[in-house]
């Protein structure tokens, strides 16, 4: 069954209304001290990037939550770990005997090497990995304006079938194998897919767009990505008046079987929604032998079924014929899908790649070795807690003053540039898309992290914001560049507030920075 996860963590900043320049002690100060904020607790420090001079502080050293602030420390790990243009290699080798017909009398066997997107957000034309403000992975969690990129999620797949083809082989009367081994399965932080295995198609997720009819009492249309013989999906979904709110329940009937039903508005713009795969690696297989199918490699071994598992030990694969090679984006690219749209299933995996590339296995072993990378940046290890790489643990915590430490020392970077450019753009794109109006004098001068973590208070029925949290770095009006973190913690939503709503003070927070002489 499909767990409720009710911690979001995402982090839009709501709509601001452009600020007069200020002082920016006193017109904080009047944000903070809102009666809504009455029981919550705010964090906050300022600091000139070239003077390193404090220019407001709020309870500095103390530790918050931090949300997908997270996301700022474990990507700054991998980074310094492999550096920005280090690329995932996959490859398939062939184990066994290729006849003089192209029959390979033996297995096919894919190595995982932890790619995130596994080419499923590549570009034709560009080296660029593709994003949508609103990523699908949140689809799920209420966000209407959730979008697909316009990429194909078996790019990868396919591109190794042909390779397969085109180096001779024409039958595969073995297995078709994923070895998975390269780091232990585990759980992403967070809300979106949570199964993080070192093989990953489609971020691990059946996506089904729903498109509504334009006449109410009509069926409206569903669309499958991607669309394989291993899942079924049984749905019937009706138009209903325009301008209702969208009512859809999706559920799962047995393995590989789920169940869509409700109703969409008439004329409506088409809704997706999102099926999380319970086991990446047989459905990673699965895809595999349809790509290699649609490449005309005829293959024995049925699709809809588990592996059966016959791994070599990782010296023999030296021995075997490698048929195919499927090189990734570089790393960088994948920071900034993480960082852009607070990917929480790719900023899960970068402790694993951590571990891995120090011959561990586990997240843990990745978030240990994480504690010296910082050290090394010039964060006070004391200042810092983490149990995730995404932000959704109870064991994440951090002060603003590490948190500016850690940008002062990505700035000392050769890539801090390259970097700065993969945070969300205050009101330009990512989680910041919609932050301040297009007429802001703010926009486009901020580059920052957005953290939002949001639970149900069952006792009251309602929503109760354990987090909501900014930290970047910010151009002012008069050319000052400004590093900044900002967290707020325990707010209880009442009435018309929202996480949005209450995004709409740290949105005024980065105005009064900017607006600073």
């Amino acid at each position: 069954m499909f767990r409720l996860v009710l911690a979001v963590l995402i982090g839009w900043i709501g709509v601001v209304q452009a600020a007069e320049p200020v002082q920016v002690g006193p017109k904080i100060e009047a944000l903070l001290n809102a009666p809504e904020y009455k029981r919550a607790s705010w964090g906050m420090l300022l600091v000139d990037a070239k003077t390193g001079d404090t220019i407001y502080e709020k309870n500095p050293d103390t530790f918050f939550a931090p949300a997908s602030v997270t996301k700022l420390f474990s990507t700054a790990a991998a980074l310094s770990t492999f550096g920005k243009d280090f690329t995932f290699e996959t490859p398939v080798f062939a184990r066994g005997r290729i006849s003089k017909t192209g029959i390979l009398n033996g297995d096919l066997i894919l190595v995982a090497s932890g790619d995130p997107s596994f080419g499923g957000r590549n570009q034709m034309d560009s080296t660029e990995l593709a994003f949508e403000n609103y990523d699908h992975t949140y689809a799920n969690s209420g966000l209407a304006e959730c979008k697909l990129t316009k990429t194909s999620p078996l790019f990868a797949l396919n591109d190794l079938a042909k390779q397969i083809k085109e180096s001779g082989i024409n039958e595969v009367t073995g297995e078709i194998i994923i070895d998975d081994r390269l780091f232990a399965q585990t759980r992403s932080s967070g809300s979106g897919p949570d199964a993080l295995t070192p093989i990953s198609v489609n971020d691990n997720l059946i996506d089904a767009v729903i498109v509504p009819a334009e006449k109410k009492g009509e069926k409206a249309k569903i669309e499958l990505h991607p669309v394989s013989a291993a899942f079924s999906l049984d749905a019937e979904v009706s138009t209903a008046e325009s301008g209702s709110s969208p009512q859809l329940i999706l559920t799962m009937a047995g393995p590989g079987q789920y169940v869509l039903r409700g109703s969409v508005p008439a004329g409506g713009k088409p809704i997706v929604r999102v099926i999380p795969v319970d086991d990446p690696t047989t459905w990673a297989r699965s895809l595999f032998i349809e790509a290699l199918r649609r490449a005309e490699v005829r293959v024995q071994a049925p699709v809809a079924r588990p592996q059966v598992l016959n791994l070599p030990d990782n010296k023999d694969y030296a021995e075997f014929k490698r048929v195919g090679l499927f090189t990734s984006a570089n790393l960088g690219e994948h920071l900034k899908v993480t960082l852009k749209v607070s990917h929480n299933l790719y900023a899960s995996a970068l402790p694993c790649l951590v571990a891995a590339k120090n011959r561990k296995s586990t997240s843990d072993d990745g978030l240990r070795l994480q504690r010296q990378l910082l050290k090394d940046l010039g964060v006070d290890a004391d200042a810092m807690t983490f149990g995730s790489a995404a932000g959704g643990s109870g064991a994440d915590f951090v002060t603003p003053r590490a948190t500016i430490q850690l940008l002062q020392g990505l700035a000392k970077r050769a890539d801090w540039k390259d970097y700065r450019t993969w945070l969300p753009n205050l009101g330009v794109d990512g989680t910041l898309a919609e932050s301040v109006p297009s007429n802001s004098p703010a926009k486009g001068n901020a580059q920052a992290k957005t953290g939002t973590n949001v639970w149900l208070d069952t006792q009251n029925n309602r929503p109760f914001l354990r987090s909501k949290s900014l930290a970047g770095v910010m151009t002012t009006a008069s050319g000052r560049e400004v590093y900044f973190a900002v967290f707020l913690n325990n707010v209880t939503l009442k009435g018309d507030m929202s996480a949005s709503t209450v995004g709409k003070t740290l949105g005024r927070v980065c105005e009064i920075i900017h607006a600073d002489q």
